[in-house]
């Protein structure tokens, strides 16, 4: 497949253009977006957002629209037992918040083991998460409250920006051996398709936070660069969301209400985000402030 690299160089390539614009306005750090835009199909992004996001807008919009177009596709064949969707019993939906709220206690047990040895700067951070253990529980508890009425599909399971090619004017996805840490048993599994999605917004999150830490912006400006960082954080995702979301329509992994859309994503999010936390911890310390600001702003936002 002819291409210029995967999606991850591409985003640094754009995002490096993206903070030097943002280094020459001196009127003050650009609006805060509100979570609801990541949920709903109304509301403008700001105008500050389109002029120096610019052209990337498009390609978190056509990116979306691929990321749907895998799963209508993975989804398609109703008649092959390994790819029909299958209804997610309440079996099924226990059985997720069970694995998640292990991967939850695993982490923080092992966030508060190496509490200690983490990097100064990050120790604050660490302390915070600690702290919202219990809004934790009660967010991943909240999974149960609500009976799904989406499906389970094969999905890509271990999506990130890393594992699609950028042709110069498309996207290809790649890499469908799901998490290598995984067995093969749980990379076959049918999950829910906003793990997917997941993937790809904590992929911004780190895309972004990887430009700060380039070279290319000098240290004494990534205080003042986070408020922008966050800008184009929340913007893409908005892109991206609402993309995947208008793609995907009324298929049977979509969730058709909003608030199925939130507690859906949310918990997805806080998966990946507890999934991200427990390998910095145990392979890139100084990485570990990425997934613990993840998991604040999902259970204590604002």
């Amino acid at each position: 497949m002819p291409n210029q690299g995967d999606a991850w160089k591409y985003t640094q390539s754009t995002l490096a253009g993206y903070f030097k614009a943002a280094e020459m306005r001196v009127n003050g750090d650009p609006p805060v977006l509100p979570r609801s835009l990541l949920l709903t199909s109304s509301g403008e992004l700001p105008e500050i957002a389109t002029q120096t996001i610019g052209a990337y807008l498009d390609s978190a919009r056509l990116l979306g629209k691929r990321t749907a177009e895998l799963h209508l596709a993975l989804s398609s064949d109703a008649t092959d037992i390994i790819f029909a969707p299958e209804r997610i019993s309440p079996q099924d939906q226990r059985s997720i918040y069970q694995s998640i709220s292990g991967l939850s206690m695993r982490a923080m047990e092992l966030l508060r083991s190496q509490l200690s040895r983490l990097p100064q700067d990050a120790r604050e951070d660490a302390r915070d998460v600690l702290e919202l253990e219990p809004q934790i529980a009660h967010a991943l508890k909240a999974f149960l409250v609500r009976r799904l009425t989406t499906t389970r599909i094969r999905i890509h399971g271990d999506y990130h920006l890393g594992q699609v090619l950028y042709t110069g004017h498309d996207f290809v996805v790649i890499d469908f051996e799901g998490e290598p840490t995984r067995t093969l048993y749980e990379r076959r599994l049918k999950r829910l398709a906003l793990r997917d999605v997941a993937g790809m917004l904590r992929s911004f999150h780190y895309a972004c936070q990887a430009a700060l830490r380039s070279d290319q912006v000098a240290p004494e400006l990534l205080a003042r660069l986070q408020p922008w960082a966050r800008l184009w954080v929340d913007s893409v995702s908005v892109v991206f969301m609402r993309s995947y979301l208008a793609t995907a329509g009324t298929a049977s992994f979509t969730p058709q209400t909003p608030a199925d859309l939130e507690l859906q994503l949310t918990t997805m999010l806080l998966e990946k985000a507890l999934y991200e936390l427990r390998y910095e911890l145990n392979s890139r310390p100084d990485w570990v402030r990425i997934p613990l600001r993840g998991i604040r702003d999902l259970v204590a936002p604002g």
